[in-house]
């Protein structure tokens, strides 16, 4: 077989699969309950619904989760989780009671260990954790919230917890209040694991075998900044929101461009949608954002720079009353010029090819039989 007939037959598979898989469905969302309380000993409970986008959950699930140097700041998300301060900060008025909070929702999600680094997003949907896991998500939290804090990490207890400066020494603790001093600031304990939330660690208590370690003060300057998305977070059963998606075209040759475009449910201005694309064979990414005009809608141009399969969806976050939402992923085939040029010949030459089949069929059923008349005999010879 040779090359341009295998590259014809190639070309016939994509445009088959383009065709009869011209979108995925896209996956739900997950969404967790964590109950919080007014004060540490106080009695007045809340149920704090946080839900997280499929699209948001993949997008940090393919990021680097190589540890380098002890770089654990960059597993720390303050933008991604903000809407969790924003809800905590409804409830509660000082910023120890804040930061407590923040430790009642690490206290409820199970403890496991865990092998790499995980990121906080990465942690509330598996709903699973250990020490530094748990650190993650409750610096996360109290940095969205306007906290200062550092991670506390002790290397030969293999152990991590959160250290959170406060203007006055923590008023709620039950015991001796432990910190460890940084550029001449108290940062208080804030020890995250503990499986009762309503009776866990407090801000400023230290479990007994910490109380002589020595730890390692690891800064948050080079945390993430930014992220493509956030969690939504609601005291109340946050309503369900959705995006449509469609493609200008579904094939195009390389160099060309497609426009992107969709519409959001509730209709509304100055959404931001993030566009997501992952690449034949390799993770998801962010292609850029759009934001939505008075009726929803929206539209994104591209150019893509290769020829390959592409998967495109879109994602909008939510907000404090909608749970997020993310389209369905739509496949895009951009083809190189040579295979269009072999794709226009291949198309030629088979048209061709059907233009004499039609015409000799044709022909054939034009061609007289012979007829025997009454009184006519066939005669046979033999030799």
């Amino acid at each position: 077989m040779n090359s341009a007939r295998l590259t014809t037959i190639t070309i016939a598979i994509v445009l088959l699969v383009g065709l009869f898989l011209p979108y995925l469905c896209s996956a739900t969302n997950y969404t967790y309950s964590y109950w919080l309380l007014d004060h540490p000993d106080g009695s007045n409970r809340y149920e704090l619904t946080v839900s997280v986008t499929s699209s948001l959950y993949e997008y940090y699930r393919s990021k680097d989760h190589n540890l380098d140097f002890l770089d654990f700041a960059k597993f720390v998300t303050p933008y991604a989780l903000k809407p969790v301060a924003e809800s905590l900060w409804s409830v509660y008025r000082d910023e120890e009671d804040f930061a407590n909070g923040v430790l009642m929702i690490a206290h409820q999600i199970p403890y496991e260990e865990s092998a790499p680094q995980k990121y906080p997003v990465e942690t509330i949907v598996q709903n699973e954790g250990d020490c530094d896991l748990f650190s993650f998500v409750a610096a996360s939290i109290m940095m969205a919230g306007g906290l200062d804090v550092v991670l506390f990490y002790y290397e030969a207890e293999k152990h991590m917890s959160v250290g959170v400066y406060l203007s006055d020494a923590p008023d709620d603790a039950r015991s001796e209040v432990y910190y460890f001093s940084y550029n001449g600031k108290p940062y208080y304990m804030a020890e995250t694991t503990g499986g009762s939330w309503e009776k866990g660690w407090r801000v400023g208590e230290c479990p007994d075998e910490l109380k002589e370690a020595s730890a390692q003060i690891v800064t948050l300057e080079n945390t993430e900044q930014m992220s493509p998305g956030q969690v939504s977070s609601s005291y109340s059963a946050l309503a369900s929101s959705s995006i449509s998606l469609t493609l200008s075209s579904t094939y195009i040759v390389r160099g060309g461009m497609v426009t992107v475009s969709g519409q959001v449910t509730p209709v509304g201005s100055n959404k931001t949608l993030t566009i997501y694309v992952r690449k034949s064979g390799s993770q998801w990414s962010v292609l850029g954002t759009a934001l939505t005009d008075s009726e929803g809608k929206f539209s994104f141009l591209w150019i893509p720079e290769s020829a390959s399969t592409y998967y495109i969806r879109a994602s909008w976050s939510g907000n404090a009353y909608y749970a997020g939402a993310d389209s369905d992923i739509h496949t895009l085939m951009v083809m190189p010029f040579d295979w269009m040029f072999i794709l226009i010949i291949s198309i030629v030459s088979a048209s061709m090819i059907l233009v004499v089949v039609i015409i000799a069929i044709l022909k054939r059923s034009r061609i007289p039989t012979e007829e025997i008349f009454p009184g006519e005999e066939t005669v046979e010879t033999s030799t």
